[in-house]
């Protein structure tokens, strides 16, 4: 009789014909403890000052699954998180109070959080096609840190909305914003020894990622740059409604920031149609959420994706963002903006996403404590 290998047992998924692998669903075919597959979403009322960053994660080589709401008002941010341990995986996108239900996929979904802090019941709708972007590889030392695939899409929202008692109605006339669906390896739970990479840090960071909702079309722009300038990603494209994508080309990006920081004030990207013609976005940057203040990406100290806190873990956390302290650290992460849109004579809104840490040679910023004049 063949001995039965732990771990491989049958999950519910394997009913489906989704295999990528001759492995049973509960098994990825990487053991890297940083393989992971999750939701990112936000939303925003446009130029109310409101802006919510929600997502849900599953980390099949760490056993865990969590999930995660975080809202901004004012200078104000409520996260609430859940975590557990990852059961046999399937169709069921849950974990504590929080859920996402797939109603139409690539098009429809319903995302559901339900704590008495911060309560809500929203459906997203696709406003265009889903678009997939380009592969994501970055390499430290010879291993990827980051090797991963991601589909982005712009819509619109509608459904509730509760924030510490008080109710805020979500009218898909006026709500709107992006997500993304991204697997692979990016650093998450706690995190790796530091090794050479500790000795031996890299000179800088610099992210930039412009998902645009226009009427007639939607914009996804993502660049992302080394130390010196050499571009180690660039994907620029436009979607129609009838799904047909063009290539944007090699956009030059301008950023304007606030003096004394290296916070995005406003951003201007030039484009060019397959045709040869330019096509010139304005982004002017609006309300934001630092992802490393309560949503759990890079440098959280409170709690990271992916990160062992135990069964049925729950916490519900207050953020001000003038304390000196959580101040102080603001800058040394990714930060998503309410980005505020003009192509030609088309207004659009979408998100402004942006990292510059340490060194970055095209915006004159020499070391970790460089800033805008």
């Amino acid at each position: 009789m063949a001995e039965r290998i732990p771990g491989s047992a049958p999950a519910p998924l394997d009913e489906y014909p989704v295999h990528q692998t001759p492995l049973t669903m509960a098994r990825v075919a990487t053991s890297d403890k940083n393989f992971y597959d999750r939701s990112y979403f936000n939303a925003h009322d446009r130029d109310g000052g409101t802006m919510l960053i929600t997502g849900f994660g599953v980390y099949p080589n760490l056993g865990v699954t969590d999930g995660y709401v975080c809202v901004r008002r004012g200078d104000i941010q409520r996260s609430v998180r859940f975590s557990d341990a990852l059961g046999d995986r399937s169709l069921d996108l849950a974990v504590g109070g929080y859920r996402i239900e797939v109603v139409e996929p690539l098009q429809r979904i319903r995302v559901i959080c339900e704590h008495e802090d911060l309560g809500m019941d929203l459906t997203w709708e696709g406003a265009f096609p889903v678009v997939q972007e380009q592969p994501h590889l970055i390499m430290r030392g010879g291993r990827p840190i980051i090797d991963a695939s991601r589909f982005a899409q712009v819509g619109s929202w509608s459904g509730t909305l509760a924030v510490d008692g008080v109710d805020i109605p979500v009218d898909p006339a006026v709500w709107t914003g992006t997500r993304d669906r991204s697997w692979g390896i990016r650093p998450v739970g706690d995190p790796d020894p530091a090794g050479r990479a500790g000795a031996e840090p890299a000179d800088g960071f610099w992210w930039l990622y412009v998902p645009l909702r226009f009427d007639d079309f939607s914009i996804i722009v993502i660049v992302q740059e080394e130390p010196d300038g050499t571009r180690t990603l660039n994907d620029a494209t436009r979607i129609w409604p009838d799904g047909r994508v063009e290539q944007l080309g090699w956009p030059r990006v301008s950023l304007r920031y606030r003096p004394g920081t290296r916070i995005p004030v406003s951003l201007r990207l030039e484009c060019t149609t397959p045709d040869g013609k330019p096509l010139d976005i304005d982004v002017t940057a609006g309300t934001n959420v630092p992802l490393h203040i309560g949503c759990g990406y890079g440098g959280d100290p409170d709690w990271l994706h992916g990160q062992w806190k135990g069964r049925g873990w729950v916490d519900s956390r207050t953020y001000d963002l003038t304390d000196p302290a959580i101040a102080a650290r603001i800058p040394f992460g990714v930060i998503d903006h309410v980005g505020h849109a003009r192509c030609g004579d088309a207004e659009g809104w979408g998100l402004f996403e942006h990292a510059s840490m340490g060194r970055h040679d095209p915006t004159g910023f020499a070391d970790w404590g460089s800033v805008a004049p």
